[in-house]
């Protein structure tokens, strides 16, 4: 597998809308790539297209090897996407949230509970309903559904929203882990203090296209969340 995103000319509507018009992106695995942009730009767009959420209308697309015109049932389990607003239900427990999303993407569920302890949801929390969270506690069940599958692709749309000072380098580091684990990690982000230091590239996007790309700051994380150059 040659790139873990790859889009030539992709075109994507809502309803009349052109979300993404006419698009050239790629992400090798192992790379973090942020998107940067104003509001309506397209990042969104470009993450749920990836996520097999939004159908392309017309160019070239894959992701992990699969065909985002024909495959994007195939793709959704193979990807983990942390959008705006956490996708939990309300009246399952944050454990039972976690298992859920590790059942529906066919990965084991044995590491949730280290997971869940991880992103400091364990014992009393991880027994209460998502529905009774703190807007902080939602986001770190959200991230503990997309770590314990461990994606080959990680799609993340303004990841640090909701996140205090110690939920902010738990993220970054878990980012870091992935790309130096060889998966492919797409930020979408407003908040270039968290996320340029971090970046392999950074890709401008405007009016629904990509407009330019620079390197990024490319630092890796340690346990403990120290930047390390």
């Amino acid at each position: 597998m040659d790139s873990a995103v790859l889009l030539r000319s992709a075109h994507a509507t809502i309803g009349r809308f052109p979300a993404l018009a006419g698009v050239d992106l790629e992400l090798a695995p192992g790379e973090l790539v942020v998107l940067e942009g104003p509001n309506g730009a397209g990042k969104t767009s470009v993450l749920r297209a990836c996520a097999g959420l939004l159908p392309l209308t017309g160019g070239e697309g894959t992701v992990l090897g699969y065909d985002l015109r024909r495959d994007l049932v195939a793709v959704r389990p193979l990807v983990g996407y942390l959008g705006h607003a956490p996708a939990l239900y309300d009246e399952l427990t944050v454990s039972e949230n976690v298992r859920f999303a590790v059942r529906a993407a066919g990965a084991a569920s044995s590491a949730v509970p280290d997971v869940l302890a991880r992103v400091g949801l364990s014992g009393r929390l991880a027994r209460t309903p998502a529905g009774r969270l703190s807007a902080g506690q939602r986001r770190r069940a959200a991230l503990a559904s997309v770590l314990v599958r461990r994606p080959a692709l990680w799609l993340l749309d303004e990841p640090h929203a909701a996140f205090d000072a110690e939920g902010r380098r738990l993220l970054s580091t878990v980012m870091c882990e992935a790309r130096d684990g060889g998966s492919g990690v797409l930020v979408a982000s407003h908040e270039p203090a968290e996320v340029l230091p971090l970046a392999d590239r950074v890709v401008t996007m405007v009016g629904g296209r990509a407009q330019g790309s620079r390197r990024g700051g490319r630092r890796r994380v340690v346990p403990g969340g120290v930047h390390v150059a």
